[in-house]
């Protein structure tokens, strides 16, 4: 199913009389595509969860319309939208076994017994939790108990599987194994899946689209390695990548973007910059090249070297500002050496340093 949202918007009321409303959700328009997987992904109180709500219909909006496909749902309540719904928390019933928690949804629809218990070892095999079924969720691990909270939404065959930060309880480990876990069972039922997260690297990993958002408004949306290559802004660019994007700040002069303490400037191709404006330079830290080869974009001193994982790291200084970049086995640089940088042209980037916009 194909979900469209139209000028979206959603506004709490002050908590005082002499306060302003709140807007959570800021003229939001875009659509999910049908059978896709895709990632609300932002900082905490951005408006991921908020969306969810009203997509669900929990939260009446304010402006705008909801369609999926071409129904209008906006004022649709929430049990008649075809939506499977599963929290943070999972929300699992204590008392009732495995078996019971999944089927619940159909008892609640007053499906026979028979049938309900059928379709629920169905769902059981299909998250992996079929020798569980006797077992209350007492007895079972975390990814154990999101796994009965994802079979017990998608039980009543939904039309939209809305996931709300589901991994957030859970230690890395088993992050990682839900993660992947999550994208089998979407692609094996081809539901339309809208997944809310604050985790980048879990948005990037399981996503066919990632939708990004920062003060309720919509920054970017595009596939992972897209928004990677190719960020619309500044905040995209910082809240995307790991390790984080370099930023340099500094100006353009006579074609140069020079280091605002005029410690080193590099050549720009790029014709939007203007003369005299303040700029950031973004740079992967893949997208730096150390060398101790004198044809060089800018000079380095080494202040450290890390290790993260099998990668190796350090921090280089230009003049008075600091960048990571992946160091290479080809030079055995040491801490307080100087270096010498190129950089490539995939990876870096500029933006307007008062607006972040990509110059």
């Amino acid at each position: 199913m194909k979900v469209t949202i139209e000028h979206l918007t959603k506004r709490f009321p002050p908590r005082n009389s002499s306060g302003e409303p709140f807007t959570a959700v800021s003229d939001f328009t875009m659509t999910f595509e049908d059978g896709k997987l895709v990632a609300l992904l932002g900082p905490s109180g951005c408006g991921k969860s908020t969306m969810l709500n009203m997509l669900s219909g929990i939260l009446p909006v304010t402006e705008g319309k909801i369609y999926f496909d071409e129904d209008d749902v906006t004022d649709m309540p929430p049990q008649d939208r075809g939506v499977g719904l599963v929290f943070q928390n999972y929300a699992l019933y204590p008392h009732m076994s495995v078996l019971e928690n999944i089927a619940f949804p159909l008892e609640i629809k007053k499906v026979n017994k028979a049938e309900r218990e059928e379709k629920a070892k169905k769902m059981a095999e299909l998250v992996h939790v079929d020798q569980l079924l006797e077992r209350k969720p007492k007895e079972l691990s975390g990814g154990q108990q999101q796994r009965v909270a994802i079979a017990r939404a998608l039980i009543k065959e939904p039309r939209l599987l809305l996931l709300d930060e589901p991994l957030s309880n859970l230690d890395a480990r088993l992050r990682l194994e839900m993660r992947e876990e999550i994208r089998r069972i979407q692609l094996e039922t081809g539901v339309t899946t809208i997944f809310v997260t604050h985790d980048q690297e879990e948005a990037m990993s399981i996503s066919d689209k990632i939708v990004l958002m920062k003060d309720g408004f919509l920054q970017q949306e595009d596939g992972p390695q897209e928004l990677y290559n190719d960020p619309a802004n500044l905040f995209v660019a910082n809240f995307i990548g790991n390790p984080p994007i370099n930023n340099l700040n500094g100006y353009i002069k006579d074609g140069y973007f020079v280091l605002e303490d005029n410690s080193g400037k590099i050549k720009i191709n790029n014709t939007n910059a203007k003369e005299g404006q303040e700029v950031v330079m973004g740079i992967r830290a893949e997208s730096v090249k150390i060398s101790k080869d004198e044809d060089h974009d800018f000079e380095a001193v080494v202040s450290q070297r890390y290790t993260m994982g099998k990668e190796e790291l350090a921090f280089l200084k230009l003049g008075n500002q600091t960048i990571r970049v992946y160091l290479s086995s080809d030079y055995d640089i040491k801490e307080g050496e100087k270096v010498f940088l190129k950089l490539r042209e995939k990876g870096t980037f500029l933006f307007d340093k008062e607006s972040g916009v990509r110059i």
